[in-house]
């Protein structure tokens, strides 16, 4: 019998209500529609797409911070909606959310044995009170800090120590699940390895599952266990991350992978970097039919039209593409005028 994933996006439509209008008509606009994605125990599932696709949104329904307009968002099998005020006390421990800017993440006038030790008075039982000074330390310890440094403020530390008190605590109320929206976006090259080698050794450590959402694909490839790529609010393209990088199947996959920076660019890229030509649809007023075929350089009629389902199309993995066709690595990616 499989094991019953901890995060099951079902058909998720979740967004932000708008004023139009002179007579302030209220408008929708869906930053998510129609998502389904899931999680497994122990499990790294990193959601990617250009800035406004809609990956914070996804966030943000799965903390509960925003209520979807249709679909579910289940944890552990059970559906949010369907839970009590107790029981979504209950599931907010165990799902915790990472914020991209450690700096605004953290109270200022708090020290670090305060800011670690509040969510044990929020939520009582989780370490007896004659253990909090010794937990505390060990958090800190965990994630790489002093544990004599527990007294100091956040101003006391840099960008990236504050963002491992941001982690430890997350760990302080032992979730099963850990959503990093953009967490390291915000830091240095050397420091984002860092918190990549830290979060890869708490999950072999803890077996804790990440949600991890970027805009960075140069972030992931190595930490990663499956990659979904969101463009306009929707999924296109889904699979274990090194199925997605050697054979990208959606053509703005395999634009994101031409744009992203590589090291060998120079000596063995081989293709040209693929140039979307157009402006990114509004969110607020998408296209008809596939929400890329305005970008893409194989729409054809039937794409203006017609809504591309995510599924198996013969290349490995599921993809939401009428004219889905594999680009071999990095060196298949490039193309003369990618212009429709």
């Amino acid at each position: 019998m499989t094991e019953q994933p901890v995060l099951e996006l079902v058909d998720l439509v979740a967004g932000y209500r708008t004023r139009r209008g002179v007579f302030g008509r209220r408008g929708l606009i869906r930053a998510v529609d129609g998502v389904n994605l899931t999680v497994g125990a122990g499990e790294t599932v990193c959601l990617v797409g250009e800035s406004g696709c809609g990956k914070s949104t996804v966030a943000r329904s799965v903390v509960n911070l925003l209520a979807p307009v249709s679909g579910e968002v289940r944890f552990a099998g059970r559906s949010l909606a369907s839970m009590d005020r107790r029981e979504l006390r209950a599931m907010r421990r165990e799902v915790q959310l990472v914020f991209q800017d450690p700096y605004a993440s953290l109270n200022p006038r708090m020290t670090v044995r305060e800011l670690i030790t509040e969510a044990w008075r929020i939520h009582p039982g989780i370490v007896a009170r004659e253990r909090w000074d010794a937990e505390v330390a060990e958090l800190l310890e965990r994630v790489g800090l002093n544990p004599a440094h527990a007294a100091r403020h956040p101003h006391q530390f840099s960008g990236g120590q504050r963002q491992r008190i941001c982690i430890a605590r997350a760990l302080s109320v032992r979730p099963r699940l850990i959503v990093c929206d953009e967490a390291v976006s915000a830091l240095d090259v050397s420091i984002q390895a860092q918190i990549l080698a830290l979060l890869g050794k708490l999950r072999d450590e803890l077996g804790v599952a990440y949600l991890f959402i970027t805009h960075d694909l140069g972030v992931v490839r190595h930490f990663a266990d499956r990659v979904a790529v969101m463009h306009l609010g929707t999924v296109v393209e889904t699979g274990a991350t090194e199925q997605i990088y050697s054979s990208p199947a959606h053509p703005y996959t395999q634009a994101l992978l031409s744009a992203a920076p590589s090291v060998d660019d120079w000596r063995d890229r081989g293709g040209e970097e693929i140039v979307l030509r157009g402006d990114v649809p509004s969110p607020a007023r998408p296209p008809a039919g596939c929400r890329f075929h305005t970008r893409c350089w194989r729409a054809e009629q039937r794409c203006d039209t017609e809504v591309p389902a995510l599924e198996e199309r013969g290349v490995g993995h599921p993809v939401a593409c009428h004219y889905a066709s594999v680009a071999t690595g990095l060196d298949g990616l490039g193309i003369a005028d990618p212009a429709r």
